[in-house]
């Protein structure tokens, strides 16, 4: 019970840390702050690593180029 207390109170504290820091930012300069951002109890977002093989290169741009002709 500890522990879902913990996460609905972070998660009203990380909106109000994300809706300040995104009011406080230069536009140009920085992305915009989710409240995720904030939350330690929210899982981080990775970005999916796709590894692709030079033959898949050589397929797509030499192999097609070939075909064309």
């Amino acid at each position: 019970m500890g522990e879902a207390r913990s996460q609905v109170l972070w998660n009203h504290t990380s909106s109000v840390l994300a809706m300040l820091a995104n009011i406080h930012r230069d536009a140009k300069r920085s992305r915009v702050y989710h409240p995720a951002d904030f939350n330690p109890h929210a899982k981080k977002r990775s970005q999916p690593k796709t590894m692709v093989g030079i033959e898949a290169l050589k397929h797509v741009f030499i192999d097609r180029m070939q075909e064309k002709q």
